[in-house]
């Protein structure tokens, strides 16, 4: 088995004394891909915020590549080599998507601009947009939003992405080009940890579904096992609902 790249030790979070996830332990093997399913509210994006380093944890440790990183400010973990795209996308509206992407290198790896212009444009064409680089946002599709959001991650070359609900903005007939340029990234190996109700793309290139509910993993297992015989009888529920 791979060598764990990021791992929660009894990780749990309140707000104001509401418990909104709870003593969770999660593993994620290197090169592997995570979806993170369950109903709204069942702590999920918390969870999510917590990996990236948006919430502090009450209680718990998250250790990434090793390192205990718990505690730590949200570019610290950018650094380490944890990419992340948003539920809602959060594009700079007075930046072309070219300077969109080059931001991150220019501001937090200090690459010279022209340096910093070339692997933008490159990582815009793994997206499928290198054509689209002197567009703003508000001239683009919410599917080629995310796909530059995406690029943005992507450029800061991390050791794993984090997608929190990366298609529940767009519009239907947008979902799909943005499922390809994940599916692609599974291909290549890309550890990967998705939060998502496209349960297409969880048994089609998840190695492992996660279910939450009311702050807490309550079931886990391979895509098969998950989908066709789940163990717990909430899991079941949720499924019959969704599918």
């Amino acid at each position: 088995m791979a060598e764990a790249l990021l791992q929660t030790h009894s990780l749990r979070k309140e707000f104001g004394g509401l418990v909104a996830v709870d003593d969770i332990d999660f593993v994620v093997p290197e090169g592997s891909i995570v979806s993170l399913i369950g109903p709204n509210g069942a702590g999920k994006t918390t969870f999510f915020n917590m990996l990236t380093g948006v919430y502090k944890p009450t209680a718990g440790a998250v250790v990434f590549a090793g390192e205990d990183m718990t505690g730590k400010p949200p570019h610290a973990y950018t650094q380490r080599g944890i990419g992340r795209t948003f539920q809602n996308i959060r594009l700079f509206q007075n930046m072309t998507a070219l300077e969109n992407v080059m931001c991150g290198l220019v501001e937090v790896r200090k690459l010279p601009k022209r340096e910093a212009r070339e692997h933008a444009l490159e990582f815009l064409g793994r997206v499928g947009l290198a054509d689209k680089a002197a567009q703003y946002p508000d001239e683009l599709s919410g599917g080629q939003q995310q796909r530059v959001a995406i690029a943005r991650a992507l450029v800061m070359r991390p050791k794993a992405m984090l997608f929190d609900e990366p298609t529940s903005a767009l519009d239907v007939e947008l979902v799909r080009e943005v499922l390809d340029v994940m599916e692609e990234l599974a291909r290549e190996g890309m550890t990967m940890i998705v939060v998502t109700h496209e349960m297409g793309f969880a048994r089609k290139a998840a190695d492992r579904v996660v279910m939450m509910d009311d702050g807490t993993i309550i079931e886990e297992g391979t895509p098969e096992h998950f989908f066709e015989a789940p163990d717990q009888e909430r899991t079941k529920q949720f499924l019959s609902k969704i599918l």
